[in-house]
Parts: structure tokens; sequence; C-alpha cells
């Protein structure tokens, strides 16, 4: 038995019993011990529910965010206009038959060829009219082979009617013989002209100078008046753009105004300028036409898609960098802090994206302050703590 450990041995249950006085010890220490792991326990609780509410200087939470802002102003920019549209050319030739047609022989130009005014695009069989004209040509000769006997009739009368051979009314006839035979000349030549034409018009030509769009026609067909559109021409290679505007934006469109038009596909931009405003608005789509000139240049294919950035003058404006505006399925919108410094979500409507930032065009009078950068952290409502950020402009 050992005396010191306080406890005693039992022969009959062979197990050891705590001496007297260990018991209410070894509880006082259980409790102690619980009451300790509750108040922790608590505490954690609160602190993970509550946060912990120091108050700072100005009465708000110290554990609220801290979001940057900034106070955008006005300033002047150009008012750009953004829009969309078909390039075409701006005066498009159709060229087709002109004569009487037949069997094409020859299709002498391409698409995308340089073309002169007058030059040959292609040329139908011409063999029945070239018969024609030297028939015609044939035709002169015999009517001025008749005024030459006439005229000769004509003079021998002239000279027997002075010895009285022959009456004035011989003299008279012969003289009308002879107008009749050179009149028959003149209808002899005009006759081979008509035929000379006939047979120039089976030349297919182009009306003026221009680019070559299209080409519907080949050798061994056989056209005529009813053959439609062989050739397209662009005159001059100029080009437009059919740019689709609003009624709100058209109404502030003016011939002159310069434009910025950009292929789809290409990063390259053209310049041109408004010539033509359409005096009619879709009644289905609300839109109107908006035509931009734009010089020839092989990156511009007619039928492309196109957008352009169109100056419309200046506007005082808020602009903000692109960080602070974001989107979803309800539009554009940015967060502003309020004077209770909870966050507010405020819709605008942009408009010009620059290197500078975003043209706000409505929703901001430039006052507020509004939330710089992630914004996609904070919930309407929230309050927060705003820092100040001067913008760059």
């Amino acid at each position: 038995m050992n005396f010191e450990s306080g406890f005693t041995h039992d022969a009959e249950t062979s197990s050891y019993a705590p001496a007297d006085g260990a018991v209410p010890s070894r509880r006082r220490r259980n409790l102690i011990i619980g009451g300790v792991i509750a108040i922790v326990v608590l505490l954690a609780a609160y602190l993970m529910f509550h946060g912990k509410k120091a108050v700072d200087a100005d009465g708000g939470a110290k554990s609220a965010p801290t979001v940057t802002v900034v106070v955008p102003g006005r300033s002047t920019v150009d008012a750009v206009v953004t829009a969309t549209g078909n390039l075409a050319a701006r005066r498009e030739m159709p060229v087709g038959v002109a004569g009487e047609g037949g069997m094409v022989t020859q299709v002498l130009v391409e698409p995308g060829q340089w073309v002169n005014a007058g030059q040959v695009l292609a040329t139908v069989d011409r063999r029945v009219q070239t018969q024609i004209g030297n028939s015609a040509a044939a035709s002169i000769a015999v009517a001025q082979a008749d005024a030459r006997i006439a005229q000769s009739n004509l003079d021998r009368a002239m000279q027997l009617v002075s010895r009285g051979f022959i009456s004035k009314a011989d003299v008279e006839s012969k003289a009308a013989i002879r107008d009749a035979a050179q009149a028959r000349v003149q209808v002899a030549r005009a006759q081979l002209g008509q035929a000379q034409a006939t047979t120039a018009r089976l030349d297919i030509r182009a009306p003026a100078a221009g680019l070559v769009l299209t080409r519907s026609v080949e050798p061994g067909q056989v056209v005529g008046a009813g053959s439609g559109v062989l050739f397209r021409v662009a005159k001059g290679g100029e080009l437009e753009l059919l740019a689709r505007l609003g009624e709100n934006d058209l109404a502030r469109m003016r011939v002159g105004q310069t434009a910025q038009v950009t292929p789809v596909g290409s990063a390259q931009s053209f310049a041109g300028q408004i010539w033509q405003v359409a005096p009619v608005i879709d009644p289905q789509t609300r839109q109107g036409i908006a035509r931009i000139a734009l010089s020839y240049n092989p990156a511009l294919r007619p039928g492309g898609f196109a957008a352009a950035r169109i100056i419309g003058g200046a506007a005082d404006v808020p602009q903000l960098p692109e960080s602070a505006v974001m989107s979803d399925t309800k539009g554009n919108y940015v967060y502003v802090i309020g004077a209770d410094k909870k966050v507010v979500r405020r819709p605008v409507k942009v408009g010009d994206v620059s290197d500078t930032g975003v043209t706000i065009l409505s929703g901001l009078n430039g006052t507020e302050q509004v939330v710089l950068s992630a914004g996609g952290f904070l919930n309407p409502g929230e309050t927060v703590i705003p820092t100040r950020a001067t913008l760059t402009k």
C-alpha cells in the first residue's frame, strides 16, 4: 500500500479509491475549466456575428470597407455618335446592252479593275451589222455616180439652152434630177452612219471612269435588251457607308460632319464625311440613314459591314474611367456614395469610350462621389468609408 498517493487498495474489488478530501478538489477544477471554455466560446461567437464595434472619430464603424471614389466633374469633349451600316458604291452605275444585242464574243474586264469612260467592257458578234454597213457604203457610191451623171447632163443643157436647142423647162427638169441624185447621196450616207452606230452599240462600254464591282456575262452568252445588268461600276471608285441612326441621333447629323469608319474584321479606320442625311425615317425601325462618303481603298468592299464614329460637335459632360462603369442585364450603372456613406446604384447612359475615359451622357451631373473600382464587391445600401482620389485628364 502506497500511503503517499492518496489512494487505498481495496482487496475485494482490486481497485483504487480516492482518499478523503480529493473529490471536492477535482470537482472544483473541472468547474473552473468548463467556465473558461464557455467564456471563450461566447466571446468567439460574439466576434463572429457582431464584429468589433469600435467607433472612430467620425462615428462610422471601423469594420466598414474602404473604397476609392472620384468626383468626375464636367469637361468639354467631342460629342461622338456611333453607328453601323453597310458599305456601298456612292454612285453605282449598272451597265447593260444598249443596242439590239447578240452573242458575246469577248469580255475584257474583271471585277476590281479600273476602267475609263467609254472603255469597251465586252463585245458582241457583229458579222450581220458589218454587212449592213458595207451595203450602205456601196449605196453611197451608187448615189454619188448618179449625182455626177445628173450634174453632167445639167451642165450640157445649160450650154445648149443659150443656143436655143432646148427649152428652159428641160433645163429645170435636169436640175431637179441633179438635186434628187445629190439628196440620195445624203440618204445613203445617213444609212451608213446608222449602220456604223448600230455596230458600235454592240460594244458594251463603261459610261464613266470607275471601278468594276461585278461581272455577270461570259463569252458565248446571248444578250439583249432584256438581259439586265451585265456589269456594275462604282463611278470614280467613290464609296460610302450607309450609317443607320436612331431618329434622336439623326436629328444631330449635319452635312460635312467628319467620321471614322472601321470595317468589320479590320483594325484600320478610314476618314469620311457625311454628304447626305436621309429626309425620312423608317416607320418600322425608327431609324434613318446618314450617308458617309469615303475615298477608294482596297480594304473597303461594297456590301461589307462597318462601324462609324461620327463627330457631332462638343458637349459638356462628365467623364469616368472605364473601371467605374459596370453593366448587367439592366444596363450600365455606377455606384455612388451618398451623404450617409451608403452605396447607391445609379443607372447611366454612356457615350464614347476613348483613352481619356467613358463619356456619361445622362445619369450623373458630375458632383457625385463615384466608386472608382471594385464595385463588383459592393452591394446597394452597404456602408463604406470613402477615400477620394483625383482624376488625371
